[in-house]
């Protein structure tokens, strides 16, 4: 298993709901294993930025885009509620799959890096 830190937005995200709440949805991530983030099924992907392999994790209404640091850390860069994104597909009727949007749109990394910077 893995030692999971998270960053100030995902403290700031995950400190808004309530410890019950808390506790379901970091349970997924705190149970990974190094063979599912080998070979990532659903509710896991994974995906690269900026020459970095990142994952995204499905955990209730919520998603945990994160990576591996010194082969024993998942350090989650950000939590967002998953209609967010499902939502902009759905509006735009965009072809490609959230993987690939989020791969490609830098629009979409500029505003999910400023978040942590509330």
């Amino acid at each position: 298993m893995y030692q999971v830190t998270f960053s100030d937005q995902s403290l700031h995200e995950l400190n808004q709901l309530d410890q019950f709440l808390q506790l379901e949805l970091v349970e997924p991530i705190s149970n990974l294993k190094a063979e599912d983030l080998e070979h990532p099924r659903e509710p896991l992907g994974r995906f690269n930025r900026g020459g970095h392999v990142f994952y995204r994790l499905r955990a209730g209404d919520y998603r945990f885009y994160f990576e591996v640091n010194d082969d024993s850390v998942l350090y989650t860069h950000y939590i967002l509620h998953s209609n967010s994104l499902e939502d902009f597909l759905l509006r735009n009727k965009l072809p490609v799959t959230e993987q690939q949007l989020v791969e490609q749109h830098s629009k979409f990394w500029k505003y999910i890096e400023s978040l942590t910077k509330k």
